[in-house]
């Protein structure tokens, strides 16, 4: 999508309640960066010092375990902030890479500290989609340490994306990017062969479908009412 400085502003969600002033002066700050599926936007322990919002394709927040392994934590499409952590002024916590092809919204960090400053509702803004992904983090932490078993796990996390990122198919609603078992098991912080065996019996339910590296699920009540159940 070949989006312009106008365009990219209007889809960014921190920016919705700045004033016109401050939105003036981040545009003549402002840059876009085009990033190919698999490309990194920043390392873990890069010194980042550009604040990144997605505005067309999705990209992935993700840490590496002490072993190597990559544990999945958030998903971001159009709209979303990346890395406000940064705003703080020390290395990035994590890593960030484009899920598929990626266009971004960048602004050096100090120009950011500067409009925020002088602007408390983007301010506000701010702290609030930070507050955001402090909460899903608790239900992350609550879900991992608690006893909630493989198959519903899956179940639960492919309802989420399927709400945040499906769109309409003739076999129901297809999460509109590429996804590999491998990746929704780090996603999930589970090993690739449990998460294959357990979409195996999900799939024998009809509770999910596998297409071309796709996941389309039937019924999504269906798959709601699955990982609810006791």
């Amino acid at each position: 999508m070949g989006l312009n400085l106008k365009e990219a502003f209007a889809l960014a969600e921190i920016l919705a309640p700045a004033s016109q002033e401050t939105l003036a002066s981040l545009a003549s700050c402002a840059s876009l960066k085009r990033v190919k599926r698999g490309e990194h936007i920043f390392h873990e322990r890069d010194a980042v010092k550009t604040l990144y919002i997605v505005v067309d394709g999705m990209a992935a927040i993700y840490k590496l375990g002490d072993g190597g392994e990559r544990k999945v934590i958030f998903v971001y499409g159009a709209g979303k902030a990346l890395n406000e952590a940064v705003l703080n002024g020390l290395p990035a916590s994590e890593s960030c890479e484009a899920l598929r092809g990626a266009t971004l919204l960048c602004f050096p960090v100090e120009r950011m500290l500067a409009a925020m400053s002088s602007d408390f509702a983007l301010s506000m803004a701010v702290m609030d989609s930070m507050s955001i992904k402090i909460r899903r983090l608790y239900r992350q932490i609550k879900n991992t340490v608690g006893s909630l078993r493989c198959d519903k796990k899956i179940a639960a996390k492919l309802w989420k994306l399927s709400r945040d990122y499906g769109v309409p198919s003739p076999e129901g609603t297809e999460i509109a990017f590429d996804l590999s078992v491998t990746y929704l098991a780090d996603m999930l912080g589970a090993q690739r062969e449990s998460v294959s065996r357990q979409l195996r019996l999900l799939a024998e339910e009809g509770l999910v479908l596998f297409r071309a590296g796709r996941f389309i699920i039937p019924d999504r009540e269906a798959l709601q009412s699955y990982f609810k159940s006791p």
